[in-house]
């Protein structure tokens, strides 16, 4: 009989050429945020080796307006130039937005060769940078031309506008079809995963991950915080009742808290997984470090994999 060993958290792992840190910091919430927060929350992520930020356009469109959060990170790197240098930088593109009576949504998505390669060229100049190190298709658009969009990743990567490409929320099929389309790798993709949204193991998009050797980004590794706090919006109430009491076990058993198990439980997957952390507050991202110290057993694993979908594993 096999030993239960505890299951490995690498602190670092490849992406293309990159050695990026195992949690990554989202940059959505600093639309409106004032540049010294957001100043101190770079250098304080930074100096807790979080290496990898992530960002896109669209954040901040609800709010204070699109490209704020962008923008607003630019005028941090631009005043203080050195942590430009200590990080891995992740942009998108692929998503516009569209005025419907009186709202602003982020659609539709538009992946023409144009629109991309217009918004890569609004990023640097808001991100007052002259690379994206990892630029991301943010949304797959159904009226995409996959060669168009190959076409626009090569001449932004051959200009030096981008180093490296990926892709987020996309099919495995999607996946596969763009990369066919390129004579470079793609190294990233950027899916949701987590307990309340455990799909990437059923639908092949973990699966595609190890097979193209991408860093994979998980973001919302914690529902939302709804994993964190325990309480649930209605659409995943049913599956918190019954994650919560086996959360409870974990966090007890390894004397931790509820957010650090999920976020081990993410972390433990072999397709090198990267949750997003996008706290504002320094503590939490410490606290997101540490949670790659935990060592889940393969029994853990499992058990919280089985209370999430409800059913004991065939």
């Amino acid at each position: 009989m096999m030993k239960d060993e505890p299951l490995k958290i690498p602190a670092t792992v490849s992406m293309g050429p990159f050695e990026v840190s195992t949690i990554a910091f989202g940059c959505m919430r600093f639309d409106g945020a004032a540049l010294d927060q957001i100043e101190a929350l770079l250098r304080g992520t930074l100096d807790l080796g979080v290496n990898l930020f992530d960002t896109a356009p669209i954040y901040g469109h609800d709010t204070v307006g699109y490209g704020d959060a962008e923008a607003r990170m630019g005028q941090v790197l631009a005043r203080a130039p050195e942590l430009r240098d200590r990080m891995v930088l992740v942009t998108k593109a692929g998503i516009t937005i569209e005025t419907v009576d009186g709202q602003t949504r982020g659609l539709p998505y538009d992946s023409s060769g144009s629109t991309i390669v217009e918004t890569c060229e609004a990023s640097l100049r808001r991100l007052q940078t002259d690379r994206i190190d990892v630029f991301l298709i943010h949304r797959p658009d159904l009226l995409g031309d996959y060669g168009e969009i190959a076409e626009a990743l090569t001449t932004l990567r051959d200009a030096g506008k981008i180093l490296h490409a990926g892709v987020s929320n996309f099919s495995p099929f999607q996946l596969r079809a763009l990369q066919s389309k390129l004579d470079f790798p793609l190294v990233a993709s950027q899916p949701e995963f987590s307990l309340l949204y455990p799909d990437p193991l059923f639908d092949g998009v973990l699966d595609s991950s190890q097979e193209f050797n991408l860093a994979t980004m998980a973001h919302s590794p914690l529902g939302g915080g709804q994993l964190a706090t325990g309480v649930a919006t209605p659409e995943h109430r049913e599956r918190m009742d019954r994650l919560r009491p086996v959360l409870e076990a974990m966090s007890e058993k390894h004397g931790t808290d509820n957010a650090s198990i999920a976020l081990a439980w993410v972390l433990s997957h072999p397709a090198r997984l990267i949750p997003i952390v996008g706290s504002q507050k320094l503590t939490r991202v410490e606290e997101a470090v540490k949670a790659r110290d935990i060592r889940l057993t393969r029994s853990d694993w499992y058990r919280l994999l089985e209370a999430s979908i409800g059913a004991p594993m065939p």
